[in-house]
């Protein structure tokens, strides 16, 4: 039964993370252009961040969840700033070769951009919530073994999707010249500015 409510966080997990977004740009970019592990590590910050509003929906936490939709304004704001920011570093970054040294570092920071984006939009509650319900576990009756079983289920479907990813974009990195790897860095920063825009428009809504 307790194996039930694993194989429902694994599809929750995937379903969350699966829509192309300002994640998704990043995580093929960085595959791309750094290397499949920066890829898939820059994943496993967005799944942290799932499992994080997957305990918060799981274990029916209704005052952090009704704060964060309450204040979404403010989150938002935020995260429309940072998305644009990260657009306009990744317009302007170096290509692979030229950033070497700083390859080790960039990692930690590749975690922590995409955790903290997946926090900074609200709209995950709101759909974790929703998914729960719509699947007949929106509340577990106080049995936190299951909801701790959906939320390890929420992380592994959402890391297995960005394993998966980041695994096939890294196929095409080896036949990508250095102007292509410059190309992919404009590209990615208009996008994932332009997905800031968007945010900022539609809080202002």
């Amino acid at each position: 039964m307790r194996f039930n409510f694993l194989i429902r966080g694994l599809i929750i997990g995937v379903s969350i993370a699966a829509p192309v977004g300002p994640i998704g740009i990043l995580c093929i970019r960085r595959t791309l252009t750094k290397d499949h592990l920066t890829g898939f590590i820059s994943g496993l910050g967005a799944a942290t961040a799932d499992a994080i509003y997957g305990c918060i929906a799981g274990f029916g936490l209704t005052l952090i969840s009704n704060a964060l939709i309450e204040h979404k304004f403010w989150i938002r704001l935020i995260g429309g700033i940072f998305l644009c920011y990260l657009g306009i570093r990744t317009f302007f970054s170096k290509t692979a070769k030229d950033a070497k040294v700083s390859d080790r570092r960039s990692v930690i920071g590749s975690y922590a951009s995409t955790f903290f984006l997946t926090l900074t939009n609200p709209m995950t509650i709101i759909s974790f919530t929703a998914i729960f319900a719509g699947l007949g576990i929106g509340s577990t009756g106080g049995d936190y073994i299951s909801s701790s079983f959906i939320v390890v289920g929420v992380f592994a479907g959402s890391s297995l999707w960005w394993l998966t990813l980041s695994t096939i974009v890294s196929v095409f990195r080896k036949d990508l010249s250095e102007k292509s790897l410059l190309w992919i860095n404009r590209v990615a920063g208009i996008i994932i500015f332009g997905f800031g825009i968007y945010a900022l428009i539609s809080m202002v809504r």
